[in-house]
C-alpha cells in the first residue's frame, strides 16, 4: 500500500470520521479527559479486529464498544475517587466556539452537568448521555448496557429525574456568562471585596479540586461573605493573572496565583449573580487548556 492509499484509507475509516464523537461519548461518561483517550484507543485496538463488511452501521458499532469500555473504566474509577483528597471535579477542557454555538452539547458537557451525573450510578449515566445528549434510540441503549429496552426506559426515567432535580438553576445567555465572568476577574486581580460580593448570589457555593498534589479547601464553602474574603486576600498573599476562555463550551477564567493555573467556571442564575464557582487547582487536570479539544453529537 502506497503511502497516499494509506493515508486515504485512514480517512475513509469509520472511526477516524466518528473519533471526536467517540471522545465526547467516553468523556461526558468519565469526566476525565486522560481515562476518555484511554478508552477510546481501547476502542481502536478493538474495532482493529473487527470485520467491517460484517458492520452494518459502524458508527452506532463505534459507540457500543465506546460504552462499555467507559462502563467498565467507571467501575475502576469509582473505587479510585473514594480515595480521592478532598472534592472531585470533572477535567475542564478548552474548547471552541463551535462547542459553545451547540447549546445542548455545551450544556451536556458544562461542568456543572459533569458534576451532577457524577452523581448517579454507571449504568444510569451511560443510559442518560446516550438518550438524552446522543439521542440513540432505546434498542441501541439496551445493546450497548447489557439491558432490555424496557429496563433501559426505566433508567432513563430515573436518571432525568434525578438529574432535573439538581442541575443548576436557570442558566443566561453566553453573552451575560461573559460578562459575569469578566467581572468576576477583574475583581478577582484588583481584589475588589465588595465587587466580588455583589455579583455573588448570597448562598454561592464554592467548590475547589486541588487532588492533594496543590492547596485547597477540601470540603465546599457557603456563602458569599466567607468566599469573597477568601478570594480578595488571594492578590495580597501572591501575583495573580486572569484571562477569560471558553471551557467545556462556557465562558471561563484561567487565574494563575504566582504562576500556579487554576481553571474555574461559574454557574450564573438569571438575576446575573454567580451560584457556584468550580475550581480545578489540581495540575494533573489542567493540561487541557492550551489546545482546543474536538467534540461533537
Amino acid at each position: 500500500m502506497t503511502e497516499q492509499s494509506r493515508h486515504l484509507s485512514d480517512a475513509q475509516d469509520p472511526f477516524t470520521a466518528h473519533r471526536s464523537l467517540l471522545f465526547t461519548v467516553a468523556y461526558e461518561m468519565l469526566g476525565s479527559a486522560a481515562d476518555a483517550e484511554d478508552v477510546v484507543q481501547e476502542s481502536w485496538l478493538r474495532w482493529s479486529t473487527v470485520d467491517r463488511e460484517q458492520v452494518n452501521d459502524p458508527r452506532a458499532y463505534l459507540v457500543r464498544i465506546v460504552t462499555r469500555q467507559s462502563l467498565n473504566r467507571l467501575r475502576t474509577l469509582s473505587r479510585r475517587r473514594e480515595d480521592y483528597v478532598g472534592e472531585w471535579l470533572p477535567e475542564p477542557l478548552l474548547t471552541s466556539p463551535d462547542v459553545a454555538e451547540d447549546v445542548e452539547l455545551a450544556e451536556s458537557v458544562s461542568i456543572a452537568m459533569l458534576t451532577v451525573l457524577e452523581t448517579l450510578g454507571p449504568a444510569e449515566r451511560a443510559v442518560f448521555v446516550l438518550r438524552e445528549v446522543f439521542e440513540l434510540p432505546y434498542e441501541e441503549i439496551a445493546t450497548a448496557v447489557g439491558k432490555s429496552a424496557a429496563t433501559v426506559r426505566q433508567i432513563a426515567r430515573r436518571a432525568r429525574e434525578h438529574v432535573a432535580a439538581r442541575r443548576p438553576r436557570m442558566r443566561v445567555e453566553r453573552s451575560e456568562q461573559q460578562a459575569v465572568v469578566e467581572r468576576f476577574l477583574a475583581a478577582l486581580r484588583t481584589g475588589q471585596l465588595q465587587e466580588l460580593m455583589e455579583i455573588m448570589a448570597p448562598d454561592v457555593v464554592m467548590i475547589t479540586d486541588g487532588g492533594g498534589v496543590v492547596a485547597a479547601a477540601r470540603v465546599p464553602l457557603h456563602g458569599a461573605d466567607l468566599i469573597a474574603r477568601l478570594l480578595a486576600s488571594a492578590p495580597t498573599k501572591a501575583q495573580v493573572a486572569t484571562a477569560s476562555l471558553l471551557l467545556n463550551g462556557e465562558p471561563a477564567g484561567r487565574i494563575d496565583f504566582d504562576g500556579e493555573p487554576s481553571a474555574v467556571t461559574l454557574t450564573v442564575d438569571e438575576t446575573g449573580r454567580i451560584t457556584r464557582i468550580y475550581v480545578v487547582r489540581n495540575p494533573l487536570k489542567l493540561t487541557r487548556l492550551n489546545a482546543p479539544s474536538e467534540l461533537a453529537r
